[in-house]
């Protein structure tokens, strides 16, 4: 009889662990799969560049690879502050010139680069510890 009152329990905390797991994400942009010329935010298909914040969006952002990014394209962050830019290349972890860089930080904005499937993974990581993430996804056509 002891064993079935704790795997009741035990049953009991996880789903209100899972619920209060699923609650972080509840008002929030997520990305919840990605592919080749594609991810999804909260189950709805992109295949456009686009940059995501955990309450904002970004759609069609007009970049189609590194080499076209310039600073101006990273303007729009400003004014939503976000501690940390991930740049997510596609499929291959690119870098982008480093004057670039230079520039950004002059602006105030932090940005770490890597693939697109490792961009998403962390956002979601970073987003749902409350964190003040935007993810800046090149999908190219």
């Amino acid at each position: 009889m002891h064993i079935i009152t704790a795997i009741k329990i035990i049953l009991i905390l996880w789903s209100t662990l899972l619920k209060l797991h699923l609650a972080n994400f509840a008002h929030q942009y997520i990305f919840t799969g990605y592919g080749d010329g594609y991810v999804l935010i909260n189950q709805n298909r992109y295949e456009k560049s686009l940059i995501v914040l955990p309450d904002y969006l970004i759609e069609n952002w007009p970049i189609l690879s590194v080499s076209q990014l310039e600073a101006q394209h990273f303007q729009n962050l400003l004014p939503h502050k976000p501690e940390i830019v991930i740049l997510g290349t596609g499929a291959k972890h690119q870098f982008p010139d480093q004057s670039l860089l230079s520039q950004l930080v002059k602006l105030g904005i932090g940005i770490e680069v890597m693939d697109t499937k490792a961009c998403c993974r962390t956002y979601n990581i970073l987003a749902e510890e409350g964190r003040r993430v935007a993810a800046a996804i090149l999908i190219e056509p």
